[in-house]
This record gives C-alpha cells, structure tokens and sequence, in this order.
C-alpha cells in the first residue's frame, strides 16, 4: 500500500509540473494583456519647461493612447538629477513608475558626483530610446559676436568675462560648455540654473552670455532671433537648422556633444511588461505627431530595443567618464 501511495503521489506531482508548464505561458500572457490597469506616473529629474519635460510630455501625450490608459508627469528637479532618479530607482518595479533619462542624468552627472544614493546600472532597467539630438550654442543679442571664432576670440581677448549658462550642473550643456573652454583654451564663467527655461530667460536678457542649451528648449527662440544661433553640437549638421555648422566645422575640430533621452524604470520590472512598454514607446514615437514636433526642432527619432539601449548607455558612460576627466568638469 506504501508504495502504491508514493507511486501516487508521483504521478500527481508530475501531471501538477506538466499542468504548471502548460499553464504558465498562458498567465503569462493574461497579465500582459492586463498591463496597465491604473495610470502610469512619469517622473522627470528636471524642472517643466526643460528638454526631458518637453519630449516627456509628447511622449506621454502619444503614450496614453497606444496604452489606452492615463499617464501623467511628475517633475521632481535637483540635486544634479538625483531627486528624480532616487526616487525612480526605488518604485515598485510594477511598470506604473517610470522616468525619463537624459543623457545629463544617466551617464554625465554619476561621473561628477563623489556620491549618488543608486548605482545607473544595477538599479534602473533601460525601456526604450526616445530620441537623439543637438546643444545649439547661442549668445546674448547683446553680445558682439556672430560666430564661433569671434566668441573664442573675444573670449580669449576678455578671460573670465563671458558667462556660459546651463539648464543645471552636470547636464550635457555644463559638460559641452566645459568641453568647449578645453579645446579653445578659453576662461569662461560656469553658471548653473535650475532648469533650462530660466537660463535662456537670462541670455535673452542679456545676464548671460552664451549657453548650450538642447535645441528642444531653445529652437523656437533661435528661430525668432531672440537669441543668435553660432553652432550645433553633434557631428552633423541640423536638419531644422541647415545653415548653422557644427561646433568642430565652426573652428573646434573633434568637437562632439551630441544629446538623448531614454525611458527607464526600476530593475526588475516584469520582461513582459518591459516588452509592451518598449513596444508601446516606439509605436508612440513613430506617430506622425511626435515626428512632426521632433523634426521640426531638429532632433531625430531613435526607438530600439531595452537591450539596445542597455548597451548604448554603457557606450556613452565610457566616452563621458573620459570626457569629464579630460576637461575637469566639476559641480561648482
């Protein structure tokens, strides 16, 4: 009787693991279809009105309806982006907690920072690439300078005169300035703001001189002549501004200090969660709405895979790393 009963209880837990195996796909594929049942909070480490809020906005805007669900934006700007992320890092990784990661976040700020309270790679799971894009160096309408040369030259003829703004320490604009001061042998000022918006306030103003700022937050006031557009930062031309050149063609040779954003969440999100994200963000920025706002700027729709951007991020860490080092970047 004894053997008949562990003969029994054999056959029940092998026709339990071949149900279970059976069974699990289709889960699997229930919970998929149910994701997102409430809406999906989108943190950004920056202030509204910067680059990450406005390509958030879009996106989220676009997002909703793929999803079929609501999804509102959560700034939450400061302490060289780690207010934001922090708090990214740390959501339950359900996929209702996500944020937007530009390139300033992800891999130039955690190279200047002594001490962060996450670490980018272990604690954040890369979702999808937005979009790719330029810093458009401009000064003041009140300066006397029309182009790249004359800045370096008038720069030079006045050091520690010229005030170089950005959106915040340890965005790509502080760095793309720094970067600038290093291959021209200039001395220029550093001065941070909370946000990108107030900054190019003050250039129109005439209380800053220059800044490289993403041309998300500044076209539309370099295409009113609000500020005077010198150069674009990447290694090719702009489509929205084709007659400005790079910074390199502009005199700066090797120059590059190109931008993006990316959407990631907390490690250990659900793979089939971050699936129908990923996909879901790239239908979403492939509408002819998201297209239409982004090409008109002058930035370039990316998309792609969460592995893709997973080893795009360790491709841009690396060059950072040794970008920072070089110029002596620093959080002032």
């Amino acid at each position: 009787m004894k053997s008949l009963g562990l003969l029994g209880f054999d056959c029940f837990k092998s026709l339990y693991l071949a149900l279970t195996l059976f069974i699990a796909p289709f889960c699997a594929t229930s919970v998929l279809a149910q994701f997102p049942q409430k809406p999906i909070r989108v943190i950004v480490p920056q202030a509204a009105g910067s680059a990450s809020d406005a390509t958030a906005r879009m996106l989220v805007h676009e997002l909703s309806v793929s999803l079929n669900q609501s999804i509102f934006i959560d700034n939450k700007p400061g302490g060289g982006f780690t207010i934001g992320l922090d708090l990214i890092a740390k959501a339950p990784p359900d996929g209702y907690t996500l944020g937007v990661g530009p390139v300033g976040a992800m891999v130039i700020s955690p190279n200047m920072m002594s001490k962060i309270p996450y670490d980018i790679e272990r604690d954040f799971q890369p979702i999808a690439l937005i979009t790719r894009g330029h810093l458009l160096l401009a000064v003041s309408p009140q300066l006397p300078v029309n182009s790249v040369a004359e800045l370096i030259a008038y720069a030079k003829k006045f050091p520690h005169k010229l005030s170089n703004a950005s959106s915040s320490n340890g965005s790509p604009g502080h760095v793309g300035g720094e970067l600038f001061k290093l291959m021209t042998g200039t001395q220029i000022t550093h001065i941070p703001y909370k946000g990108g918006a107030m900054a190019i306030n003050d250039l129109m103003s005439g209380q800053v001189d220059m800044i490289f700022e993403s041309l998300n937050s500044i076209s539309v006031q370099a295409k009113a002549g609000k500020v005077k557009a010198l150069a674009v930062s990447g290694v090719h031309r702009s489509p929205a501004f084709p007659n400005l050149p790079t910074v390199a063609e502009a005199g700066v040779p090797g120059y590059e200090a190109p931008t993006w954003i990316g959407v990631f969440g907390p490690t250990g999100i659900a793979k089939n969660i971050v699936d129908k994200l990923n996909q879901s963000i790239n239908q979403a920025i492939n509408s002819s709405a998201f297209k239409d706002r982004f090409g008109s700027i002058g930035d370039e729709i990316a998309g792609g895979s969460p592995e893709e951007l997973g080893d795009f991020m360790k491709q841009e860490n690396q060059k950072w790393k040794e970008v920072i080092k070089k110029s002596g970047a620093k959080f002032d």
